[in-house]
């Protein structure tokens, strides 16, 4: 669940082997990206190496927004159902949300209530639009996991006698100006934080292992117990 960018499973998958590997998320783009990834990577590689050769040089800024914002505006024009889409459109709306990726402002992937990608464009000169040999080494990590777009509940229905589970939530805002949880057109509260919790304690008294990540509220305030309350016995 909330599987984002994979920092964590990449790793397990390169010093381990897995019976089974589900990952989940609400982001359904991000959920698309992967799928596209691990049954076309070579036809994702071929619309991005065509954006790339079109994107504009290093001294033309004014050509290289335009670009930019042209691109993000025939992607905000699909929102919707990613998964009704045709084969091709899927591929690429994939090569579009890697290149808005590497060439909107800090790498960022943020959208509003209505699923449109609101990031500006970024600063970088000479961004790295096309990695092909990171595309086809993830794309050969991935063949085996199973990828649903999913609530991070659904982990319920993915459970076994050896089950091990890694929750990487939205993190709770520390101080108000970096509050950031706009992965997707849902919001991630203190309300969902204690959802989540009740969910560890019911993988708990499955005998299911699990690890969550988060921060920690007590390095800004140290009365902040919020973690310490909802997660209390575990901590």
């Amino acid at each position: 669940p909330f599987i984002g960018g994979g920092a964590v499973m990449f790793h397990l998958l390169h010093n381990h082997n897995f019976e089974r590997v589900v990952a989940l998320d609400i982001n359904a783009e991000l959920i698309l990206c992967y799928k596209t990834l691990q049954s076309d990577v070579k036809k994702v590689i071929a619309e991005l190496r065509k954006m790339r050769d079109r994107y504009p040089g290093y001294e033309e800024e004014e050509e290289r927004k335009e670009f930019f914002y042209t691109v993000r505006s025939d992607w905000n024009a699909s929102a919707g159902d990613v998964f009704s889409l045709k084969k091709s459109e899927q591929i690429k709306r994939t090569a579009q949300t890697i290149f808005l990726n590497r060439t909107c402002f800090n790498g960022l992937f943020r959208v509003n209530s209505k699923g449109q990608f609101n990031v500006p464009f970024g600063s970088s000169k000479n961004p790295n639009i096309l990695n092909e040999e990171n595309l086809v080494l993830v794309s050969k990590s991935i063949k085996n996991v199973q990828f649903h777009h999913a609530q991070y509940s659904r982990v319920v229905d993915y459970l076994g006698e050896k089950t091990f589970v890694y929750f990487d939530p939205p993190y709770r805002p520390l101080t108000i100006s970096s509050s950031f949880t706009s992965y997707s057109k849902s919001r991630f509260n203190d309300d969902n934080q204690r959802e989540l919790a009740d969910l560890c304690r019911l993988l708990d008294k499955r005998s299911v292992e699990f690890l969550l990540s988060n921060s920690d509220p007590k390095n800004e305030d140290r009365n902040d117990t919020f973690f310490d309350d909802i997660f209390h016995g575990f901590i």
